[in-house]
């Protein structure tokens, strides 16, 4: 059977071309998202998702939002001692969430 295939492909420049442009499906679903307008929604989705898996359930419980924009990772919170311990975190939380994304997305951390 492979013989066939082999001969097959030696006579065909299509399937030779095929097999010399092989991706996997993970490169190609990247490459798709780079291009994509959707990328930008789906780093909004991550980094959410991400903030009670790296910060926990307490530090999320007591978070309003948690928004990315423009390389802006917006925390809101109305409870005075979080927002202040936040503030101080604020270098450790863009390395934190910018090693987690293995993508540097984050530029600042902005806590209101």
């Amino acid at each position: 059977m492979s013989e066939l295939n082999n001969k097959t492909t030696e006579k065909n420049p299509y399937f030779r071309d095929m097999h010399q442009n092989e991706v996997s499906l993970a490169e190609a679903l990247k490459a798709f998202l780079d291009k994509s307008p959707m990328k930008h929604r789906l780093h909004e989705m991550c980094i959410q998702q991400l903030w009670e898996e790296l910060m926990g359930k307490t530090v999320s419980k007591y978070t309003e939002r948690v928004e990315w924009r423009q390389g802006k990772l917006i925390i809101t919170t109305h409870v005075a001692p979080l927002k202040q311990e936040l503030i101080y975190a604020r270098d450790r939380i863009k390395q934190l969430f910018n090693e987690a994304l293995q993508e540097p997305l984050i530029e600042e951390v902005i806590i209101h």
